[in-house]
């Protein structure tokens, strides 16, 4: 029964949470965090989508005729 002084009522072991929450603020934030953010070029992926949006006009305009 010691133990339960370490967990909420639901079974959560608050020290590995603390320990979890202490690591995020200091930006470990497991195995992808912000990686895949700081790998993408916005101003790239707005160019492919105005490309994308220019050929389904196209091939609507098409499909129409």
């Amino acid at each position: 029964m010691a133990n339960r002084q370490n967990q909420t009522q639901a079974g959560t072991n608050i020290q590995e949470v603390r320990q979890q929450n202490a690591q995020a603020s200091q930006g470990q934030q497991g195995q992808f965090g912000t990686e895949f953010a700081s790998e993408t070029n916005a101003q790239e992926v707005r160019q492919q989508n105005q490309q994308a949006e220019a050929r389904k006009g196209q091939n609507a305009g098409r499909q129409s005729r």
